[in-house]
């Protein structure tokens, strides 16, 4: 089959390979054909070493829907035909924090990440991206993993709800759990930031900012909801003169830099939250005194998947889909095949994309 390989050592180029395989399905594991992924900037930050992988050869993806080809024997909760979206951060609902509602905090299959290969490439064993593994045409995940969705969700929509929508909309949701009439402002304006975007609409925040530093996302922003958008440079005068100089209620970071999250944290009022929604690299240290820390005594609330239990929320968001709430068309910038991959992940390097759906057929 078709995947997208990052080899050991291969400084961040892609091998578009034609040769992969997946293992079989264990007796609780799901065989699923991929029909739509999408090109994600934590799968950028895979390719060129700002998030740490496997040394063993890596097949990229995270974000994707498709369709249950086989079960093993113990799996209940879908069968051949189904369709599913795959949840990058399956629960297994038994561990401590399972049992206090914190699923998207699970790490009972986190061992698996590099302990478990599930492709093998050119007869080697080799790992998915978070334990998928999106771009391949199939994949093998614990069912947990496989979240039933309906039949008439197209794929490239439900795609999104995998990554992007889930992580964007939950962390306004959910982790902030933005409050009617505040004010928001959000760093970074990809298909995660963009959708915080929509996710403070929807939560009736009546200020939302949108920062970044291409204009051309500022047109999107506006469509989705934000009230105003600016660049980083001009963002604290905008600060400034709509919240009076006292600073956002809540600022949403979903870039996943040091640098960001300290203008984050300067934009945020005192008592207000600063979630951090983007992936960043593990030497990139964030500057805050203890002093300040203490003083200023604002929230710093990481948001992992945006607090998403995709068994939880996934109903929730596909009602607010369905009566036009969440406009998902307005973040795919381009549906592409697989062979436009290495073009896909340039023009995420450039800024100039939303999010690239990649649609198998």
């Amino acid at each position: 089959m078709r995947a997208a390989v990052l080899n050991a050592k291969a400084d961040g180029k892609l091998d578009l390979r034609d040769d992969v395989e997946t293992v079989e399905p264990g007796p609780d594991e799901v065989l699923v054909r991929v029909r739509a992924t999408g090109v994600c900037h934590s799968d950028l930050s895979v390719i060129d070493g700002r998030l740490p992988t496997s040394d063993d050869a890596l097949v990229v993806g995270h974000e994707g829907a498709g369709e249950v080809l086989a079960v093993g024997d113990r799996v209940h909760t879908v069968r051949p035909g189904d369709h599913v979206v795959i949840n990058w951060i399956p629960s297994c609902g038994r561990c401590p924090e399972c049992r206090n509602n914190e699923a998207h905090l699970c790490m009972s299959f986190m061992a698996d990440l590099f302990g478990k290969p599930r492709f093998r490439v050119a007869g080697q064993p080799a790992f998915g991206m978070a334990g998928t593994g999106t771009w391949a045409e199939r994949l093998v995940v614990p069912w947990q993993a496989a979240i039933p969705i309906p039949d008439d969700l197209p794929f490239v929509h439900a795609a999104l709800f995998s990554c992007g929508i889930s992580t964007g909309v939950g962390a306004v949701l959910n982790t902030a759990q933005v409050r009617p009439g505040s004010s928001v402002a959000v760093l970074g304006l990809g298909g995660v930031g963009l959708s915080v975007v929509q996710g403070a609409r929807i939560a009736g925040a009546t200020t939302i900012v949108g920062v970044d530093p291409l204009p051309a996302k500022h047109t999107v922003a506006r469509q989705l909801g934000a009230t105003a958008v600016t660049t980083p440079d001009d963002l604290p005068a905008v600060r400034d003169a709509v919240t009076g100089g006292r600073g956002f209620d809540y600022v949403f970071e979903a870039v996943g830099r040091a640098a960001t999250v300290r203008q984050a944290w300067e934009m945020t009022r005192r008592g207000g939250d600063v979630v951090v929604v983007g992936a960043g690299a593990p030497d990139d240290l964030v500057g805050i005194s203890a002093y300040e820390l203490l003083f200023a005594s604002r929230n710093i609330r990481p948001s992992v998947y945006g607090g998403c239990d995709l068994n939880r929320d996934l109903p929730r968001l596909l009602e607010l889909y369905r009566s036009g709430s969440l406009d998902l068309d307005s973040l795919i910038s381009a549906q592409i095949r697989f062979e436009e991959l290495d073009d896909a992940v340039a023009a995420l390097q450039r800024g100039d994309v939303l999010r690239q759906i990649v649609v198998f057929d």
